[in-house]
């Protein structure tokens, strides 16, 4: 029907003066979502270039073969989020905030160095206490969606290498980042508090692949020390504090199996390293703040670690979350007890 009247329509302004008008073919026009006559099928991923996203395909197929971790794309977006950027909270999006506030950073004390401090880097050791450490924490304070990938992973991995062979997978994992962080205590302690220096630990892979990371650090202030805050109620052992191109930093050393270039992909690593800075701010066992944080995960392959740098504006934002998970845990201990029959 709209074709006729489109038709008519023609022949009448052919017939008018100044007007001149061509019929293209039919089948090149069309009123409804029907066509007029045959029409070629034109497929979509013809035009691609194919060469081009090769590549692309190719990794995408092979990953279908690869184990997955707690450190997959698909468990690790539950556990830490999207591998992104941050993105600014939408106007009038809701966030929570903690219920008592404290600051991470102590506006009596400088980060600058006072003549009275000591030339050794401090090492106070972690003393057995009820207090919880940042480490139990954060572990019973885990969501739900953590709690079941780890869980998933875990059963995995029981079901690749059995009971035994999993619980020395653990084992061996926990002696290889306890070596590594020896060794590293071991480069950034004076020569004079050595006795004697195990060539052995610094020949691993995981040694190698924080060169280019220790060429940046130095002024170290504390290795492997305890702090306290005793206001938070809690506790933790932090692995050094030193100077990072040039800015004291809380470093953490980690060590991992896959890639970690993303801040995001390692898990609750900047809230253990802020709530370690919250506490050394306002421990009376040290005279300095640290308002920067370093995280920096090591490669057993030995290939380039990646440095994962806090400022000051990024550890407010994590001590923030690190508020909110202390505030969790305290309510979570609390109900417990209620619950415990006298």
């Amino acid at each position: 029907m709209k074709m006729k009247l489109f038709q008519t329509v023609c022949r009448q302004l052919r017939s008018s003066k100044g007007f001149s008008v061509e019929l293209a073919a039919l089948v090149a026009f069309s009123t409804s979502p029907y066509s007029c006559g045959r029409k070629k099928k034109v497929n979509p991923y013809e035009e691609v270039d194919q060469e081009k996203y090769s590549n692309l395909v190719q990794s995408v197929l092979s990953s279908r073969g690869v184990a997955h971790t707690p450190g997959s794309v698909e468990e690790g977006a539950l556990l830490c989020g999207p591998v992104s950027k941050h993105k600014p909270p939408k106007q009038g999006e809701n966030r929570r905030v903690p219920q008592n506030w404290f600051p991470i950073f102590n506006p009596e004390r400088s980060d600058k160095p006072n003549a009275s401090d000591p030339s050794v880097p401090l090492k106070i050791p972690l003393q057995r206490s009820v207090i919880p450490s940042v480490t139990r924490v954060l572990q019973q304070t885990m969501t739900k969606q953590q709690v079941f990938w780890l869980e998933r992973w875990k059963q995995r991995m029981i079901l690749e290498l059995g009971e035994d062979g999993f619980k020395e997978y653990n084992s061996n994992i926990f002696l290889q980042g306890k070596r590594f962080h020896e060794a590293l205590e071991s480069i950034l302690s004076p020569q004079e508090t050595l006795k004697e220096r195990d060539e052995n630990l610094l020949k691993s892979g995981y040694i190698e692949s924080v060169q280019h990371i220790l060429k940046d650090v130095s002024g170290v202030r504390a290795l492997e020390s305890a702090v306290q805050h005793e206001t938070l109620n809690y506790i933790g052992l932090l692995d050094c504090v030193a100077e990072y191109q040039g800015k004291l930093c809380v470093i953490d050393w980690k060590t991992s199996e896959k890639p970690k270039p993303f801040i995001q992909s390692t898990f609750d690593n900047p809230l253990q390293v802020v709530a370690y800075m919250g506490a050394m701010n306002h421990d009376t066992n040290y005279s300095f703040q640290v308002q920067c944080g370093l995280i920096v995960v090591a490669y057993k392959d030995g290939s380039p670690a990646h440095p994962h740098f806090m400022d000051a504006e990024l550890c407010s934002q994590y001590w923030a979350k690190w508020l909110l998970r202390l505030e969790e845990y305290t309510e979570k201990k609390k109900n417990q007890n209620i619950q415990k029959p006298e």
